[in-house]
């Protein structure tokens, strides 16, 4: 393939890396990449239920699916500490799951990748860690 598709690359699309082409809004680097502070921010306020067990995650996460998620709402922080006290196998969890402001850095690989994507008020859906299983409800963002 090489040498010959070069100049016909370069001139069809703009974005280097273009993934799905017509998506301009997509997550990261378009316009509003700044606006929404996604991939910028240096410090995020998160908090998060963590469980060993995938089926003991996806019991939380069920929880908050029927009570908000599943209706298109955001969980209040009040209530997913509620959850996070009672599901969360973390010290934190005795918190309401609340893990204050931490610099990007701090947080192992998916965790960090997870809560400095994750939207202010928003709820992530469960990974897995090194750790084990987490859900991230993110608070805040700041440089």
């Amino acid at each position: 393939m090489g040498k010959d598709s070069k100049s016909k690359e370069s001139a069809k699309g703009k974005g280097k890396q273009a993934g799905g082409g017509s998506e301009e809004s997509s997550k990261g680097k378009g316009k509003s990449g700044k606006s929404d502070g996604l991939g910028t921010c240096t410090y995020v306020k998160a908090r998060h239920i963590l469980c060993e067990k995938q089926g003991k995650i996806n019991e939380a996460y069920k929880k908050l699916q029927d009570g908000w998620l599943g209706n298109g709402d955001k969980v209040p922080p009040a209530e997913f500490a509620k959850l996070a006290a009672e599901y969360s196998e973390c010290p934190s969890g005795k918190k309401g799951g609340d893990l204050g402001w931490f610099p990007r850095g701090k947080m192992a690989g998916p965790f960090q990748d997870v809560a400095f994507s994750t939207q202010i008020g928003a709820t992530s859906a469960p990974f897995k860690s090194t750790h084990g299983y987490h859900i991230i409800l993110c608070e805040g963002r700041k440089n």
